[in-house]
């Protein structure tokens, strides 16, 4: 059991409002971003971005109904969106931001299935899956490998 978390629902309801915290700062990110990017070489990122806006829309509601099906209400709070006019400032910004969301998708994971919620943990594989072609969109744009997450 050591390698498993041990969490209650409660503790998993918290832990996924953080999560939903994290998906509107990301919407927020791209919609504020992908207006913001000027210059040539930052059109076809733009553009990109516009659509990780939707698609992190997508991953709030599903994280939102995986919350109100534990029992709890979804927050209604994001994390704090960094504003720069530089766009290589928000490029890494946002990159830290899906580095971060990967991270504590990959310990919900083991949280979910710890707690027999399987139905929860396949929606956050999916949302996983998303996230890490973000990154790699985004580290592509910065000219750079996606980062190694498997260290801490």
């Amino acid at each position: 059991m050591a390698d498993k978390p041990s969490v209650t629902r409660e503790q998993l309801i918290d832990k996924l409002n953080e999560d939903l915290s994290r998906e509107y700062q990301a919407i927020i990110a791209y919609v504020v971003y992908s207006q913001a990017l000027k210059g040539a070489q930052y059109m076809s990122i733009a553009k990109e971005l516009e659509k990780h806006a939707g698609e992190e829309l997508q991953h709030a509601l599903t994280i939102a109904k995986n919350i109100d099906y534990l029992g709890g209400m979804p927050t209604n709070t994001p994390k704090p969106v960094k504003l720069t006019e530089k766009a290589e400032e928000m490029l890494r910004a946002d990159l830290q931001n899906e580095s971060d969301t990967i991270r504590a998708y990959r310990e919900r994971l083991g949280e979910c299935e710890a707690l027999s919620e399987f139905a929860i943990a396949e929606d956050i594989r999916e949302i996983l899956r998303q996230e890490q072609e973000h990154l790699v969109d985004l580290a592509t744009a910065l000219n750079e490998d996606a980062p190694d997450l498997s260290k801490k």
